[in-house]
């Protein structure tokens, strides 16, 4: 920190400390400053002291303190208000509205003292000439907190009547508080018309559109408007999260996401602010804060979570149902100090009606990383129904008759239907269960066992030789062999099926069994030949497919025209046509496979099976895409996750999602692309892929937001995926990728110098690929983002290393671009001027050189182009180096120099036509303006009528090429300026002549 010597140090050192995080360490070190300043024996100093650590605990946790310092304040006025200075004393009549505020927030100051305070506030006011706006904004905040709406309407009337002046609130806060109140009486809509100035950035402060975010999350979603909230979240807390002072703010997040469905991240974010538990210098924000608090901890224990670990006070461990107590405890108690003092039970009904909120939207997904708690699983309705007469005894034959329904028609969770009788077959110790009830029960235990379903498949097989059915028998026993395929044992399932197949054909020949079950055996035969088509390593071979397709097209002789209404044999023909498109595309026919794709999901469809055509539907666009057809490519995506409703897994639902955003995105369609993107990680998360898959998912949602400019949003997104992108899982490619976009949403926020680290990051991995493009732009944008930073000396150093990659690769453009910047940097170091001359002068040989050797007149002209604007940029270089300080012969060489270098600049853009004509008007007023510091109005003058004359046929001549309207608008008006002051210029040389001949 800076050492007080003075009052000029005294005030560096407020400055530095005012620039610091907020918190007990910035407003210690301003206790201290006041200390040194009362050293200085300045009566301003001290006033200014005191200030300064007013402004620090108002903007920190412990607002407490605010009350002792300003008492100093006032005192000193009222003794010799002439120590005061204008600034101070309108410093000092501003914090009379942090004061009123201030007692609110504290339940130990009486109310009578409040309402005492807010008079003399109105007194002091009118004393000073203010408006009575800011007065009646405190007294509505008055009365709006003990719950007297009346006298609030009246008050907040009474604000919005009176003049705004200096000492009303800047616009931002002024509109949030008056959103807030339509808000708190129900009228949202108002609310977010009131807001939208402030969420769209017309208006903003040091505090806004933080608290504006904040405040709008919940009418958002009580409109019916939760991609609106999704994105001022994501916006909103990305603002809040590191400023101490905005508790209050933080708890909407809070309760935003126990609104969602979103408790993970809302612990997550309980987690990031342990000291809001027990911060009590603003008792009102944590009253608020506990509030939300219980709110999403009792949310947790009605999933059933009360038990899970939470984060909360330090000094024990806290489950959700233990934390629910004691914030709600803590809330309350806080709650009835206010009422009590208020002498109204206004603010705990607030924080009672918060406490008991329900669930605005079931699951809103925001595309952030963040692991959704594991919620206990329900017990399967079936299994538990109770139908029978006995008490809560389920009813097997009706368990029977649906779980037979929903296999014969091949419906979703027929398995767990099956198993639901074997629960209630176990229970009743088997009574009324015949040999074909226990084969059913076992085939379909085994088809839910998956590859571990070989010897449950074999026991089913006996059952059904037992009832009697010698052909169902024999495709359990096939079903076995298929599962011993999928287990890689391909061979032994091709012998364990050659029996059940012969025995088979020749059971059906004979009449002794059905088409159903020969073509369960048909199929799995050909199902087990297609897995050593799926397992070839490389290339086909002729044989293999040939053996498959045989087996597929027995399958079809046998079934088709012999399906009628049987939906499982429609199925069977369904999806041999599907194992013929794998066949054919894989035989190098992609457009035949695509063809037969479309054909099998469309008899999935058309047999009432939506759900079996999603797999074809999928595969079906990646063909598409294979084959340049977009357009059918995304619309089996969407087929597919129409198809698939409410039955696909999470997993597929994902990478369904995240094609089809790709493919849209590809489109130029970046919004509904975010959408698709957004659901993918969603998903991803729910299938417990997050930190791969999801990875995926985020990285490309903060791509699509980018290309919307959603800057804030994006950044969250892109570094939640950047917790989990790897080189080794995801590449090199995609790691730079999002760092590169974090970068570029950071430089767009304004966080430069964090900008420069990811720049940098994504450039030092970039270094390591053979082609270097890449790894020069990064260098150059992160040397940009450094600059920003005010970190002068590194940007220079990061500009000659991006410098040096261009020249490497022959990129002149890059090369002059990174001399033009170290000359602007070199500009700002003391004694610096030479060294930007000559970086400047560099640049422009850079030009010449190049254009000597240039054998395209696409690369001439480019390169031209850049020569007129390095001549620009070196003629603004010499105007600024021209010192205020430096005697006048200095300065006018200086400025002659840097004509020069404009005349130059018109030169080369004349050259190129009406296709520069708008650089070239902007080169020739930048010459205009120095030829009129150098007292040579007749030049300016003309310069400025070249200008007007080159824009003279813009609004007759359709055709214009020379700019857009904005810029020829504001060009001609500056040529109009310029003439005005070449005039005057001229008229004052004129002058003392005139004077001699008089």
């Amino acid at each position: 920190m800076t050492a007080i010597t003075d009052f000029d140090s005294l005030r560096r050192a407020m400055a530095e400390n005012g620039e610091q995080p907020e918190g007990p360490a910035r407003n210690a070190r301003a206790e201290l400053l006041l200390v040194e300043a009362e050293r200085l024996n300045i009566p301003l100093a001290v006033i200014e002291a005191l200030g300064h650590q007013l402004k620090v605990y108002n903007y920190s946790s412990e607002k407490d303190k605010m009350f002792v310092p300003f008492a100093r304040l006032l005192r000193m006025w009222d003794e010799r208000p002439e120590d005061f200075d204008a600034h101070e004393t309108h410093s000092l009549h501003w914090v009379f509205k942090w004061m009123s505020a201030g007692m609110l927030d504290q339940p130990h100051i009486p109310l009578a003292s409040v309402e005492k305070w807010l008079g003399e506030m109105e007194h002091r006011y009118r004393l000073a000439g203010h408006s009575e706006r800011a007065v009646r904004s405190a007294e509505f905040s008055v009365a709006a907190h003990v719950g007297d709406v009346e006298r609030a309407e009246r008050a907040f009337a009474a604000w919005l009547a009176a003049d705004r002046d200096g000492m009303a609130d800047c616009h931002a806060c002024e509109l949030r508080g008056q959103g807030w109140w339509r808000a708190e009486r129900g009228r949202d809509a108002e609310a977010l018309e009131l807001w939208a100035p402030v969420l769209e950035g017309a208006y903003t402060c040091a505090h806004e559109p933080h608290n504006v975010l904040a405040s709008s999350l919940v009418p958002l979603l009580r409109l019916g408007r939760p991609d609106e909230a999704r994105a001022n979240h994501l916006r909103g807390f990305r603002l809040v999260r590191a400023m101490e002072s905005m508790r209050g703010a933080y708890a909407d997040h809070v309760e935003f996401c126990a609104l969602t469905g979103n408790e993970a991240r809302g612990l997550e974010l309980l987690a990031e602010r342990p000291a809001y538990f027990t911060d009590e210098g603003q008792p009102r924000s944590r009253l608020g804060f506990l509030s939300v608090v219980v709110l999403l901890m009792e949310r947790l224990s009605a999933l059933g979570l009360g038990g899970q670990r939470v984060p909360g006070p330090a000094g024990r461990v806290w489950t959700a149902a233990e934390l629910a107590l004691h914030a709600r405890e803590e809330a309350l108690a806080l709650a009835a100090r206010f009422d009590a003092r208020n002498g109204t039970s206004h603010v705990g009904e607030r924080a009672r009606a918060r406490m008991s909120q329900q669930p605005l939207v079931e699951r809103l997904p925001l595309g952030v990383r963040t692991v959704r708690p594991p919620v206990p699983a329900a017990a399967p309705p079936a299994a538990t129904a109770g139908t029978g007469a006995g008490a809560g005894a389920p009813d097997l034959p009706a368990l029977l008759a649906e779980a037979r329904r929903l296999s014969d028609t091949l419906r979703p969770h027929a398995v767990e239907a099956w198993a639901a009788v074997a629960a209630a077959a176990e229970g009743a110790e088997g009574a009324g269960l015949d040999a074909r009830d226990r084969a059913e029960i076992a085939d379909h235990r085994a088809m839910g066992l998956g590859a571990e379903g070989a010897e449950t498949f074999e026991l089913a097989a006996g059952l059904y030789a037992e009832a009697g059915d010698p052909g169902e028998a024999l495709a359990a026993r096939t079903r076995a062999a298929y599962v011993r395929a999928l287990t890689g044992e391909i061979d032994e399932a091709l012998a364990a099926v050659a029996e059940p197949y012969d025995r088979v054909l020749a059971l059906y020949a004979e009449g002794g069994t059905e088409v159903r079950q020969a073509a369960g055996v048909l199929m799995g035969r050909a199902r087990i030949l297609m897995r050593r088509v799926h397992e070839a390593d490389g290339p086909v071979a002729e044989q293999v497919l040939a053996e498959a397709e045989g087996a597929v097209r027995e399958v079809l002789a046998l079934v088709e025209g012999r399906a009628g209404d049987d939906v499982r044999l429609v199925a069977r023909v369904a999806e041999g046509h599907a194992m013929l498109a794998e066949l054919t595309a894989r035989s190098g026919d992609a457009e035949g496979g695509a063809e037969l794709f479309a054909r099998a999901a469309a008899e999935f469809v058309g047999a009432g099976l939506p759900w079996f055509a999603v797999e074809y539907e999928a595969r079906l666009a990646a063909l598409a895409h294979h084959l340049g057809d977009m357009s059918e490519a995304e619309r089996a995506l969407r087929a597919a996750l129409e198809h698939g409703g409410g039955f696909l897994e999470p997993v597929g639902r994902a990478q369904l999602h995240l094609q089809l955003a790709e493919v849209v995105g590809g489109r130029g369609q970046a919004a509904e692309a975010a959408e698709h993107a957004l659901e993918a990680a969603h998903w991803a998360d729910e299938a417990g892929e997050g930190p791969t898959f999801g990875a995926w998912a985020r990285h490309q949602l903060g791509g699509f937001l980018v290309r919307q400019g959603r800057w804030a949003e994006a950044a969250e997104v892109l570094e939640s995926a950047l917790a989990d992108l790897t080189v080794e899982t995801h590449g090199d490619g995609a790691v730079v990728q999002t760092q590169w976009w974090l970068g570029d949403c950071l430089s767009e926020l304004g966080e430069h110098r964090a900008a420069a680290e990811r720049r940098l990051q994504a450039a030092e991995t970039a270094r390591h690929w053979p082609e270097q493009h890449d790894h020069a732009t990064l260098a150059h944008l992160a040397a940009e983002s450094l600059g920003r930073a005010g970190l002068h000396a590194d940007a220079d150093r990061a500009y000659a290393r991006a410098g040096e990659l261009w020249r490497s690769l022959g990129n002149v453009h890059g090369l002059v671009r990174s001399l033009r910047a170290r000359a602007w940097l070199a500009l700002r170091a003391e004694d610096g001027t030479e060294a930007a001359r000559e970086l400047m002068s560099d640049a422009v040989g850079e030009c010449a050189d190049a254009l000597e050797v240039a054998d395209d007149e696409e690369t001439r002209l480019r390169l031209v182009f850049e020569l007129g604007h390095t001549h620009r940029q070196f003629g603004d270089l010499l105007a600024r180096s021209a010192a205020e300080d430096a005697d006048d012969d200095s300065i006018r060489a200086a400025m002659d120099e840097a004509l020069s270098q404009m005349s130059e600049a018109v030169a080369v853009f004349v050259s190129l036509g009406a296709a520069a004509l708008p650089p070239r008007t902007g080169a020739e007023l930048a010459a205009g303006w120095l030829e009129t510091d150098l007292g040579r109005p007749a030049e300016a003058a003309a310069r400025a009528r070249a200008v007007l004359a080159a824009y003279a046929d813009a609004e007759t001549d359709p055709g214009f090429e020379g700019g857009d309207e904005e810029t020829v608008r504001a060009r001609r008006a500056e040529a109009e300026q310029l003439l005005q002051a070449a005039a005057e210029a001229a008229e004052q040389q004129a002058a003392p002549e005139r004077e001699a001949q008089e």
